[in-house]
């Protein structure tokens, strides 16, 4: 997911490609979930959810509705904020087993929001060259996981690294890579889940991800050259806004994805706008601007988009859509980029109450591959 700038003032696939890789079922099932990393903070600044307008807790509304995954981002050392620290990513993923949910973690491999415009380093990894930031990221992803597992509470899933579009470790749009180093940094981390799999006896499974569809197969072209093989999930961030794709544009991605590097493909960002009304002062990412025809901006019109970009993921082999951060509401508190939210009009709580969206009722909707 790709912030603004701020203001002045402002699971697991079938065919391995590693001996060392998790072995996982023959049949992948389909993953449907969500990015709850905002429930925390948003509980805080005084968010009361509501399902079918009663008090709800936004982790058994995913899993009531036909959820199986949650998705939570994890940054290295946020001074700036308390959330997706690991204190409050344990507490996220406690309470997302709790409710019976499998967990996807997503470790950003930095201090703040990375993204497929830029990748910005852990500032205590910043002047490092290339083979001790390579130690450092191995170091960091182990070290977190096996907290988790002493806590009870590893991940099903991991991600190594956030939309690295760019090269990992402070690479930006537009910029060349050096694949000798991104595929070092990158086998690093998985190296690391793979360790720490074995070490707690638990099947994890390893996911890349790339920011919109546009993006894949050049990117895993170059991983796949590079050495960069051992991993089980591609996941796709799928925006109409800023990817020139349509629903079947994408579609010819995933299957294209799936057949050629024998992994899983998971559209593991999305959302729609239901309204175009601001419920703040935060300019909405979202809305008519970026809507697709006949698509309308509405709750309606939500659930269609969800229904059918699922739909047309199963069509072309894919096994998982996970909504992004659908508990950014509008509260009282203060962001970089306003008061309130800059997501609550895409949001799968309404403006008014915080009460559960008719989008909601896509997970639990049985979807089967279509001829073609």
């Amino acid at each position: 997911m790709r912030l603004p700038l701020p203001a002045r003032g402002l699971l697991p696939c079938a065919l391995m490609l590693s001996a060392s890789a998790p072995a996982l079922a023959a049949a992948p099932p389909l993953y449907l979930g969500a990015d709850l990393s905002f429930t925390n903070e948003m509980e805080a600044c005084g968010a009361k959810f509501l399902d079918h307008g009663k008090p709800a807790d936004p982790f058994v509304v995913l899993k009531q509705h036909g959820g199986n995954l949650m998705r939570v981002r994890l940054w290295n050392d946020p001074s700036w904020t308390r959330y997706s620290t690991y204190d409050d990513v344990l507490r996220t993923i406690t309470r997302a087993h709790a409710a019976g949910l499998q967990v996807l973690l997503d470790f950003h491999y930095a201090d703040d929001w990375v993204d497929g415009e830029k990748q910005t380093p852990p500032a205590a990894w910043a002047l490092m060259d290339t083979a001790g930031q390579a130690r450092a990221l191995h170091d960091y992803t182990r070290s977190v996981l096996d907290k988790l597992a002493a806590a009870g509470q590893l991940p099903e899933v991991v991600q190594v690294g956030n939309e690295t579009n760019p090269a990992l470790l402070g690479g930006a749009k537009g910029q060349p890579i050096d694949w000798a180093r991104n595929a070092t940094l990158l086998n690093a981390g998985i190296s690391a889940v793979r360790e720490a799999s074995k070490a707690h006896d638990k099947p994890i499974s390893v996911m890349l991800h790339i920011a919109q569809p546009e993006n894949v197969i050049p990117w895993f072209d170059d991983a796949t050259a590079a050495g960069v093989l051992d991993y089980d999930v591609i996941g796709i961030s799928y925006y109409s806004k800023w990817s020139r794709y349509d629903l079947a544009g994408l579609g010819k991605v995933i299957d294209t994805a799936h057949r050629r590097y024998g992994a899983q493909v998971w559209v593991v960002e999305t959302a729609y706008a239901f309204t175009d009304d601001h419920a703040d002062d935060s300019t909405n990412l979202l809305g008519s601007d970026s809507a697709l025809p006949g698509y309308p901006v509405s709750p309606k019109g939500q659930l269609k988009f969800l229904e059918d970009l699922t739909q047309t993921v199963v069509d072309n082999g894919g096994n998982g859509v996970v909504y992004w951060a659908p508990d950014w509401v509008s509260t009282k508190c203060e962001t970089r980029w306003g008061t309130g939210s800059s997501w609550e009009n895409a949001a799968l709580f309404d403006e008014a109450h915080h009460n559960a969206l008719p989008a909601f009722d896509w997970l639990g909707k049985a979807y089967t591959p279509r001829a073609k």
